[in-house]
């Protein structure tokens, strides 16, 4: 069972969840309400009002609210397409989001602070399943090289800190790599989501239309492994409040990520598949090997965080029946 963190005598003034509007960053603030943190402590801004990548309002931000621990759930993220048509933003806008986050929550006094990754920080052809130390020991995935380079920088930027500041300033920021997500709150984009929202998308629209064939891009063959996104979000609350002792037996001053998975996967084919079976289009699926594949295989080797009270619990099934749900909330 996914380990339920309780709230001790000694629980935060206030905790910040960036990027709460988010699939990720919402999971999260409805696993703290359900773990029982009032909510007049989670502190939330609207993009509208807080651009993360401006360094002198995310300061000024933090400043003010003092808050006592951080969750950088906030990111510019997108599927295939997204990421290789627009690379300088991907790099740029999560470069910045991720060091302004880090720099100004140890101005203002931040203790604890979570960052999110991705499980596209290793290498392509990683030994799988990837454990953490596996970052680094490869070439990257060209499709979303911008965004990996991205989040490894804001690994790197933790670590840095941590061996910098951890004890004088009694800060510990700690960084969570999850795999594929799905659920909830998801982009269904028709070009720039992910693959389960938008194969959700497409398959909807293939049934509504009496389409006879819905487009798989590339082979079918890619192995994926997907997490639902409040499995994961019990996983940072998890992670967030481990023992500072405990997390530093489990990693290492210059390898302090831990990874979120499912712990098995499924070909891209074999996926689609399953998506169509629960929106019910009953058509073809027809592969186009002219587009791209991305990765061979990404699976991660999630036994670390396992060996610490996490594991997930939603299986695929059920978890897509939920997404398709909540996509059909959405568009109607």
């Amino acid at each position: 069972m996914t380990a339920h963190t309780t709230i001790s005598a000694g629980k935060p003034s206030s905790i910040y969840v960036a990027g709460h509007q988010g699939m990720v960053g919402s999971a999260i603030v409805r696993q703290l309400l359900a773990a029982g943190y009032p909510a007049e402590c989670i502190v939330t801004r609207t993009r509208a009002k807080l651009d993360l990548t401006d360094q002198a309002a995310v300061r000024a931000f933090l400043e003010r609210e003092r808050p006592s621990q951080v969750y950088l759930a906030a990111a510019k993220v997108g599927g295939i397409h997204a990421n290789d048509t627009l690379p300088a933003e991907f790099l740029f806008q999560n470069l910045m989001i991720g060091a302004n986050v880090v720099h100004g929550s140890f101005l203002a006094g931040v203790k604890k602070l979570l960052l999110l990754g991705s499980s596209c920080i290793y290498p392509r052809l990683a030994n799988q399943p990837m454990a953490e130390e596996a970052l680094l020991t490869g070439s990257l995935e060209p499709t979303n090289e911008s965004y990996a380079i991205a989040k490894i920088a804001g690994i790197k930027l933790c670590e840095s800190y941590n061996r910098q500041y951890g004890d004088s300033h009694r800060i510990d920021y700690r960084c969570l790599m999850p795999t594929n997500l799905y659920g909830p709150g998801d982009n269904y984009h028709p070009e720039n989501s992910h693959v389960v929202p938008a194969l959700i998308r497409r398959f909807h629209e293939a049934k509504r239309s009496g389409a006879p064939a819905v487009e798989l891009w590339g082979t079918g063959t890619p192995r994926r492994e997907f997490l639902y996104v409040d499995d994961l979000a019990a996983a940072c609350v998890h992670v967030m409040n481990l023992d500072p002792q405990v997390y530093r037996q489990h990693t290492q001053p210059r390898l302090r990520h831990l990874n979120a998975g499912f712990g098995k996967d499924i070909s891209i084919l074999d996926l689609a598949k399953q998506v169509a079976h629960t929106v019910g289009f009953q058509g073809r699926i027809e592969l186009n090997p002219e587009r791209p594949d991305g990765t061979p295989r990404k699976l991660l080797d999630s036994t670390r965080l396992q060996s610490l009270g996490w594991e997930p619990r939603m299986g695929l099934a059920e978890g897509l029946r939920l997404t398709y749900e909540d996509f059909q909330r959405r568009v109607n």
